[in-house]
């Protein structure tokens, strides 16, 4: 049997699965092991013992100096910005991408230009929405509407272009209008495709936060990362991106689960 054609057995799908991963928890904790014995006060590959430490100094023992427990805090403030960021990224991508992927009239001006914005380097604006936006919540809001608005219009444009015309040519024949194709036919195929470019660019958009976090703020997972960094604190920055790890996984699993509740029909053909 040719390679291409064998698919792993369920039991064997799952150790499959979970083997990259046990590959790489072991290699870090040998090479710890390794380190520590070598010098007990190594900071660069933390133990489990040393890295539980700081999270229940981080996660459950109030600040000193604020009475905050730091973890949420930090976790709240970054869910906070993400959240507001994609809804309005959301949106406005879904908005041009419906104007420039249905009206001819508004593909013409608006397809190029976002192209050529989709090119701009979100993190080289960084200073200038701290300029024009100040140092608060506001800017690093807007570096993650402006990173993943023009990917997501762009996707969205493309989607509603590979609209089959006959779906389009029946709705009008039944007496729709432009605004009835939009919400009646164009609108349901391209939200289940939003989601789905969400999931895409969940990376992206952690990217841009913690980016603006470490530059400038005083609550937020970036922010307490490249606060420790100084004092090469492994122990708490490892853990720290474990969890932004297992936020933007469950971000995506939500967002997945969220797309075949809402449009089950639209299963078949991503599969």
């Amino acid at each position: 049997m040719r390679q291409i054609n064998r698919h792993p057995e369920k039991g064997v799908h799952l150790m499959l699965v979970l083997l990259p991963f046990v590959l790489v928890i072991a290699a870090y904790f040998i090479g710890s092991a390794v380190r520590l014995e070598a010098n007990p006060h190594d900071k660069l590959l933390p133990g489990i013992g040393q890295m539980a430490d700081a999270v229940w100094r981080m996660a459950f023992t109030a600040d000193k100096r604020s009475g905050d427990y730091l973890l949420w805090m930090d976790t709240a403030a970054s869910l906070g910005r993400l959240l507001i960021g994609l809804g309005i990224a959301s949106l406005l991508g879904l908005c041009f991408g419906i104007a420039s992927g249905v009206f001819p009239m508004w593909r013409s001006p608006m397809s190029s230009f976002m192209t050529v914005v989709s090119m701009v380097p979100p993190l080289a604006m960084l200073p200038v929405l701290f300029i024009v936006f100040g140092l608060d919540e506001l800017s690093k809001i807007m570096l993650i509407v402006i990173g993943i608005t023009p990917m997501l219009a762009r996707d969205l444009e493309q989607r509603a272009r590979e609209i089959p015309p006959e779906i389009l040519i029946k709705a009008q024949t039944l007496g729709a209008n432009s605004w009835t194709v939009v919400l009646r036919v164009v609108l349901p195929l391209l939200l289940t495709r939003l989601l789905t470019s969400l999931r895409l660019l969940l990376g992206s958009a952690w990217l841009f936060l913690i980016s603006a976090e470490a530059i400038s703020s005083t609550a937020g997972l970036g922010y307490r990362i490249f606060l420790v960094r100084r004092y090469m604190a492994m122990d708490v920055i490892l853990p720290y991106v474990i969890w932004i790890t297992l936020l933007a996984w469950l971000m995506d699993l939500g967002l997945r689960h969220l797309n075949r509740l809402c449009f089950p029909w639209a299963q078949g053909e991503k599969s």
